[in-house]
């Protein structure tokens, strides 16, 4: 009787096992599920971030309509147009438009600030935006910036210039590792799982009305 030798019996049972095609659709189950999973994660995510975009657009375009009637936010915004640098004589007399002629009024350049809830103003717009922002927003992610037109009021009469209201410093936070990927893409840090990604730029501009007197809307 012929025996078989351990390597023959060895070398017949790989052969078969290569042959073998049970099982492989579990093998690609398992691999394909992770990344099926990582995808549609993702989608969720970009789903939460695009959700917060188009609310906040929203939520800036009303926290401009009321910075435009209440006191400024910022420090150091005037509350009348004061004369300007003309040298025309006769000097222009107290009504004239800013826009008469150059220097008219005076500039007192671009203004801006970050929001606080020390301030009555910033306090209002962020109690009104707050809740279109992601949770780890403040109202420091608020900026507010007053800029001289000179087609805007009239001298000795109340400062307007345009106001603008800016989403400054805003990270949105993933928590799909698909976020470190978007990290890498923009430079950012990870952290955890994710990775903090800055939130697109976001800013509405009014002219301003009479600042001064915008204590009851």
């Amino acid at each position: 009787m012929k025996q078989i030798v351990p390597h023959t019996r060895l070398w017949n049972l790989v052969r078969q096992l290569r042959q073998c095609e049970s099982g492989t659709t579990l093998v690609e189950l398992g691999l394909l599920i992770p990344l099926y999973l990582l995808i549609f994660l993702g989608l969720i995510d970009f789903g939460r971030m695009a959700f917060h975009y188009v609310s906040m657009e929203k939520g800036m375009q009303v926290a401009a309509r009321v910075a435009t009637v209440r006191p400024p936010a910022c420090s150091g915004v005037p509350t009348t147009n004061d004369r300007g640098t003309s040298t025309v004589v006769p000097a222009a007399s107290y009504g004239t438009k800013c826009s008469a002629g150059a220097g008219i009024c005076a500039n007192p350049g671009t203004i801006s600030c970050a929001g606080s809830t020390t301030n009555a103003t910033a306090n209002e717009i962020w109690t009104i935006v707050q809740g279109t922002f992601p949770n780890s927003a403040t109202a420091a992610n608020l900026r507010f910036i007053y800029t001289y037109d000179n087609n805007l009021g009239f001298l000795g009469g109340p400062y307007v210039p345009t106001v603008t209201m800016e989403v400054q410093n805003l990270d949105f936070e993933f928590v799909n590792p698909l976020g470190v990927l978007v990290g890498l893409a923009t430079s950012s840090a990870a952290t955890g799982l994710g990775a903090d990604i800055p939130f697109p730029a976001l800013s509405v501009t009014l002219p301003g009305e009479d600042l001064a007197m915008g204590e009851d809307g």
